[in-house]
């Protein structure tokens, strides 16, 4: 595959190059359906639920979470948007993109909280958005949904919602997209 190489559908991204696609769109739908329900089957329903995405990943994942619970249950589930960009532990490592806005529609205060990202790797990205929630009030529970765990753990972290479990080696880069998961790797340009 050539450098630069994404399959159609994925998101572009300098240097990535694909190996090989894992989820299908149709995959990445029947995984967040599933997940949907078994966020209502563990909290007996979605009362006094709130689903936040963590920008940029989790915000779609978490929309389409919402959109299937709406309509299973009828349920409207209010939904945020979450940037943890400035709680990272690596703030002075690695560049910080430019800041996406942080949407909270509700106070947190007594709500379970089901937190979505795409990816789950290190733990490091939760372990900020548990610190970034706490601005927002005190939930009662919070909980974890991704759509690939990737392993590789760095924190006591653990997903409780899971679209896939997909071992990878540490230097692979796993890219999650409405048109399904592909996994490959960076390469330096020449």
């Amino acid at each position: 595959m050539a450098e630069g190489y994404a399959p159609s559908g994925t998101p572009e991204r300098e240097g990535f190059v694909a190996r090989r696609t894992v989820m299908e769109a149709d995959d990445l739908r029947r995984a967040t359906w599933r997940m949907a329900h078994e966020v209502l089957e563990r909290n007996r329903g979605a009362e006094d639920l709130v689903v936040v995405g963590l920008q940029r990943g989790g915000v779609w994942v978490a929309e389409r979470l919402v959109a299937v619970v709406r309509e299973v249950s009828g349920a409207e589930v209010p939904l945020g948007a979450l940037d943890v960009a400035f709680y990272r532990d690596d703030i002075g490592i690695r560049p910080v993109r430019g800041e996406e806005a942080t949407d909270i529609p509700v106070e947190l205060t007594g709500l379970t909280v089901v937190l979505v990202d795409d990816v789950l790797f290190t733990g490091r990205t939760v372990r900020a958005a548990l610190n970034a929630l706490a601005d927002h009030g005190r939930a009662r529970a919070v909980q974890l949904a991704v759509v690939v765990d990737r392993g590789h753990r760095e924190l006591p972290i653990r997903p409780d919602f899971v679209g896939k479990n997909l071992p990878t080696r540490r230097d692979e880069l796993v890219l999650v997209h409405p048109a399904g998961v592909v996994i490959g790797d960076l390469v330096a340009p020449r």
